[in-house]
């Protein structure tokens, strides 16, 4: 028996901290069109993540930092006509935020009005408390994101794994609990010690979502081109790749080639009389 659309129960960030709750781990992908997004929403998936590293996998550039605001409406507004079930989580890119609070409002406004987006995430502690506060004033939901921030990745100067040091790993700890004082209702920590992690985790109530961040926290993330393998050069420590499209999609543009050169397709039955 088929459910109907009406039947589907959405995912909204009360039931994340719910989920929290009870020890139930969240589980978070990225998607950054239609297609992708329809099918990982039907597979079940809790929370999909219009990311800016559609910068990246999606436009081929080095960084996230060249994505507009413009280009991330357009990729958000395509993933939530096809979403059901997930809380869709889009990020506000480099340059519509920092250091304005006013312009990061509009920024946020525009995604959830024009996307129809559930939710925006933000890079940055205590620095962004400005922004972060003008935004939750106005009923959007905001989900944070520490440790390796790729927005600033020219201050950083390397993609390598943050607060290894304990002035690093007190700043992160007390940013999340920023974080939660100001009302995100989610944090996303990247590429830090697992140890730091789990503590993160223990000490502030909300849902805290890892990439590179170890198993001891609330929920997982990752790029979807990554772990379905369709991008082969980006292979970190934490990558798990659950499935190798590139071989199967050029195994089967390779078979495409091959008949149409032979003449082979289309064949008499693929044909119209």
């Amino acid at each position: 028996m088929s459910i109907h659309k009406s039947e589907i129960k959405k995912i909204t960030t009360h039931q994340l901290q719910e989920m929290k709750v009870r020890g139930e781990k969240i589980s978070m992908l990225t998607a950054y069109d239609y297609s992708m997004a329809g099918i990982v929403d039907k597979a079940g998936i809790d929370v999909i993540l219009v990311g800016d590293s559609a910068s990246n996998v999606m436009a081929g550039h080095e960084t996230t930092l060249p994505i507009t605001l413009d280009q991330m409406i357009y990729h958000a507004t395509s993933v939530v006509k096809a979403v059901d079930r997930a809380l869709v989580v889009v990020d506000i890119p480099f340059g519509s935020y920092q250091g304005n609070s006013s312009e990061a409002l509009r920024s946020a406004i525009r995604i959830m009005k024009e996307a129809g987006a559930h939710a925006i995430k933000m890079e940055g502690g205590e620095e962004i408390k400005d922004s972060v506060t003008r935004i939750l004033s106005a009923g959007v939901p905001v989900m944070g994101h520490l440790g390796l921030t790729p927005q600033s990745i020219f201050k950083f100067g390397t993609y390598t794994v943050r607060a290894k040091e304990e002035a690093e790993a007190e700043k992160l700890i007390k940013d999340a609990k920023l974080l939660e004082s100001y009302g995100c209702f989610s944090i996303v920590l990247e590429k830090i010690p697992a140890s730091l992690a789990r503590k993160v985790a223990k000490e502030v109530a909300i849902p805290i979502i890892g990439i590179g961040a170890g198993p001891d926290v609330d929920g997982q993330v990752l790029v979807v081109h990554d772990m379905l393998g369709i991008t082969h050069e980006f292979k970190p420590r934490f990558l798990r790749q659950y499935a190798d499209l590139n071989a199967v999609i050029s195994g089967a543009v390779t078979n495409y080639i091959r008949d149409v050169k032979a003449s082979d397709f289309p064949n008499e039955k693929e044909s119209y009389k």
